[in-house]
C-alpha cells in the first residue's frame, strides 16, 4: 500500500532490539500492557488474539483502580514476525464501529536493521478531516511516546 499525506500518519523509528523482542512484546498480552498507553495512564490488555480477525481490547486507568475503555478492534492482517494490522472501524464481535476520537486503520511493520529492528506505524483515515483530527489531538506525541515506551521495553531500559 502506498502512503497517501492527505489520508495517512506515519511514524518510524530504529528500535535497538530483535524484531522478534519487538513482535513478542505486540502479541504477548503480559507485555502489550507495559507500554500500549502513554505513562503513567496503566493499560489492561482485555482480549488479544493475533489473527485476522481476531480481537485487540485494551482498557486505561489514570488511577490503578478504574479501567475505562481505550481500543476495541480487529486485525485485519498479521504475517508473523514482521506485520500486523488492525483497523477500530469494526470492533471485536465484528460489528460496524464509530470510534472516539478517530476511525483508523493501523499497520505496524518491523524490518530488520543492522542496529535492531525498522519499526514504523502507518496510520490510515477515511477522509482528511479525519487525518487532520488525528494529528491535532496529538498523532505524534500519543504514538511516538508508546512507541518509545516499547523500544525502552524491548531494550531492556524500561
Amino acid at each position: 500500500m502506498t502512503f497517501d499525506p492527505d489520508l495517512d500518519l506515519a511514524l518510524e523509528r530504529v528500535i535497538r532490539a530483535p524484531r522478534a523482542a519487538v513482535w513478542s512484546a505486540w502479541t504477548d498480552p503480559s507485555q502489550l500492557a507495559r507500554w500500549w498507553t502513554p505513562a503513567p495512564s496503566l493499560c489492561r490488555v482485555d482480549r488479544l488474539d493475533v489473527r485476522p480477525g481476531g480481537a485487540f481490547v485494551t482498557s486505561l486507568s489514570e488511577d490503578g483502580a478504574e479501567y475505562v475503555p481505550h481500543m476495541d478492534a480487529c486485525f485485519v492482517a498479521i504475517d508473523e514476525v514482521e506485520r500486523l494490522v488492525f483497523t477500530n472501524a469494526i470492533d471485536s464481535a465484528w460489528r460496524p464501529a464509530r470510534p472516539e476520537p478517530v476511525a483508523m486503520t493501523a499497520a505496524i511493520t518491523m524490518a530488520d536493521h543492522p542496529d535492531g529492528t525498522d519499526y514504523r506505524i502507518v496510520v490510515r483515515h477515511g477522509t482528511p478531516e479525519a487525518r487532520a483530527r488525528h494529528d491535532k489531538l496529538g498523532f505524534a506525541e500519543g504514538w511516538g511516546t508508546v512507541a518509545a515506551q516499547l523500544a525502552a521495553h524491548v531494550e531492556g531500559t524500561r
